[in-house]
């Protein structure tokens, strides 16, 4: 389970460096193997991989009506592995499409992870914020 923010640097290669405290559980689970992808949100997803076959398998699925999220998300989607040091690199045209600067945010979501420009996340939770609470939380209590 994969939660917590880290703010990171994209090095002048495009790589980041996963945090530490993921990394043994992605090297336990997926071999140090992830699949990077576009969400439509504008941030990347970065998924184990086989989290990402499950997902995957799922997508396929999507109707005709929901061609241009499995176009988003299939079409955009690249498999990277772990370096000895921990980095993943990230495609240019995947840094490119969410808006990747050098500041990131690596945001554990449960099964996965998004990945941020940080400026772009920090405008989007306060749009979020601003919006107020949706109503699924009504019956969670902090």
């Amino acid at each position: 389970m994969f939660q917590g923010s880290s703010a990171l640097t994209l090095d002048a290669k495009g790589r980041i460096s996963i945090p530490t405290r993921h990394r043994d559980a992605l090297q336990n689970q997926a071999e140090g193997q992830l699949t990077i992808t576009r969400h439509p949100d504008g941030c990347l997803l970065v998924y184990p991989r086989p989290v990402w076959v499950e997902r995957r398998d799922q997508i396929v699925r999507f109707p005709m009506s929901a061609r241009a999220l499995q176009r988003l998300l299939l079409g955009n989607a690249q498999d990277v592995d772990m370096d000895a040091a921990g980095r993943v690199l990230v495609a240019p045209e995947l840094r490119s499409a969410a808006g990747l600067g050098r500041d990131v945010m690596l945001m554990g979501m449960g099964t996965h992870f998004e990945l941020w420009d940080a400026a772009a996340l920090a405008r989007s939770e306060e749009a979020a914020l601003a919006e107020g609470m949706p109503d699924v939380i009504g019956d969670f209590s902090f």
